[in-house]
């Protein structure tokens, strides 16, 4: 889940600023594991909480689909540095 949540806002955040100018990495991350995940599939959202000029903060929600039925699995919190291509 931590794998898949930081690869969301990782992506997610590089695809917000001017590549040609800037680049993010990864600051630090948590997650809550709220239950588990035995079938089905697993489908990450993530959303920013805040896109600063130097850092960002991404919110990922890890749901298990199994049907018309979508549990929570995992929350996830990200900080990226957002820094300038030398």
């Amino acid at each position: 889940s931590v794998a898949l949540a930081e690869s969301l806002a990782s992506t997610a955040g590089n695809l917000v600023v001017d590549k040609a100018r800037q680049y993010c990495v990864g600051l630090e991350i948590n997650a809550n594991h709220v239950s588990s995940c035995t079938e089905g599939e697993v489908v990450g959202v993530t959303q920013p909480v805040h896109l600063g000029r130097t850092t960002q903060v991404w919110e990922t929600r890890i749901f298990q689909r199994n049907g018309q039925k979508e549990r929570l699995v995992c929350i996830s919190r990200m900080t990226l540095a957002v820094l300038d291509r030398k």
